[in-house]
Parts: structure tokens; C-alpha cells; sequence
């Protein structure tokens, strides 16, 4: 996909409904049913659950907190500890149908190397983070001169997690940098809803206040 075109907007499945977070329900709908997946960072398993529940997916996570991954076992999910920085390059070529990373790549150390990770463990990688080009964003920088505290970057400068901040229009240059095909992708408002119309990437870069990318390797 050319980084200057249109994106085509990710639509939510039929059956969006209960308790879930939207974006969990947009990456839900571009995983196909029985795939193998795993899911990098996977917090408390909320996310496999729901693509085990509802999919019916072969799903494996890792999860760098103890918090997160006992939380994941109480459920019955099969996941370990482990760092997305440095445990991915143990994992076999094309291990996986889908490799998610969600709300992540912001927090790891080598953003670059971890997104070739994937691309290389899954035939697809399903990426979502937080839009730091977002208009809130650099009016708070811009006005205020201060560090933007949002709904989607809710810790202040000296606690966040999120140590490399991107925006679309930057993770767009870096799937162009990988070699990544971009098969899908959306940005989700202020409200959590996946935007209904293609607009053009740096109109997404604008008012979208997260990203999600559904990727393969060229």
C-alpha cells in the first residue's frame, strides 16, 4: 500500500458487543478463525481470551510483568514471561499465522528490531500504539508546553511506560523501512471507534488518536 494513499477504514465484526475494548474488537476481525497466534505483551490475556472465545485461534502469549502472565494462567492461557526485546529472536520463522502486538511497540527498546520480529515469526503482524501526532497531542506541546496526559497516554513524563513515541505517520516510514506490506489498517477517535471513512494517511496522522496495522512482509 502507498504511504500517500487512502487507508481503508478497519470495520468492527457483526458481533461488537459486551465489555470489550474497540480496538481488541478491530484486531479481532482481522484474524481468521483456528490461525495460530501470538500475542506479544499480552497483559492479562484479555485479547487471546477473546480471540480463543470468539475465533477459536491456537494462541500463545508472552508477557514481560509476573502480574500479567499470572493472570493470563488463571484464565487457562498458555503464556510465559518474557521480553519482547530480546526473547522474539527465539522464536522459528513463520511459527504463527498472526504475531499482535498491542499498545506495545511504544515501550520496547528497539522498536525497529522487534517489528522485524514479527514480521519474520508470522505471515501477518497485527500492530496498534497510541498516536502521538494526534491534534490534542501537539496543541498541549504547542500551548502548554507540557508533556500531553490523554485518555491513550494517561501517565505523566516521569511514569509513562512509552519510551519511543510515534505517530502514524511515523510507523507508516517504518513499515516502509522494514519492508512491510500494509494490508489493512485504521485509526481509531476519541472514542475508541474505528474512523468510516479512507482518508488520506496524514488526516488519520491528525484526528485518529491510536493506529492499528494489519502487516505482512513484501
Amino acid at each position: 500500500m502507498n504511504a500517500s494513499a487512502p487507508l481503508a477504514p478497519a470495520i468492527l465484526p457483526q458481533d461488537a458487543t459486551g465489555s470489550s475494548r474497540i480496538d481488541h474488537l478491530v484486531m479481532l476481525n482481522l484474524v481468521e478463525p483456528g490461525s495460530r497466534v501470538l500475542d506479544v505483551g499480552c497483559g492479562d490475556g484479555s485479547l487471546l481470551a477473546l480471540l480463543r472465545d470468539r475465533r477459536g485461534v491456537d494462541g500463545r502469549g508472552i508477557e514481560l510483568s509476573r502480574q500479567g502472565v499470572n493472570a493470563c494462567l488463571a484464565h487457562g492461557l498458555p503464556v510465559i514471561q518474557g521480553d519482547a526485546d530480546t526473547d522474539l529472536a527465539a522464536y522459528p520463522d513463520d511459527a504463527f499465522d498472526y504475531v499482535i502486538l498491542s499498545q506495545t511497540i511504544q515501550a520496547t527498546r528497539q522498536p525497529k528490531a522487534v517489528l522485524e520480529h514479527l514480521l519474520r515469526i508470522g505471515r501477518h503482524a497485527i500492530v496498534s500504539f497510541p498516536n502521538f501526532g494526534h491534534w490534542r497531542v501537539r496543541s498541549e506541546l504547542m500551548l502548554r508546553g507540557r508533556m500531553p496526559v490523554t485518555d491513550t497516554l494517561p501517565d505523566p513524563w516521569y511514569e509513562t511506560p512509552n519510551i519511543h513515541h510515534c505517530t502514524i505517520r511515523d510507523f507508516v516510514g517504518l513499515c516502509r523501512l522494514v519492508g512491510a506490506r500494509i494490508e489493512r489498517a485504521s485509526a481509531l477517535d476519541a472514542s475508541g471507534h474505528p474512523m468510516r471513512f479512507a482518508l488520506p494517511w496524514w488526516v488519520w496522522n491528525l484526528v485518529g488518536t491510536q493506529g492499528v496495522f494489519l502487516l505482512r512482509r513484501e
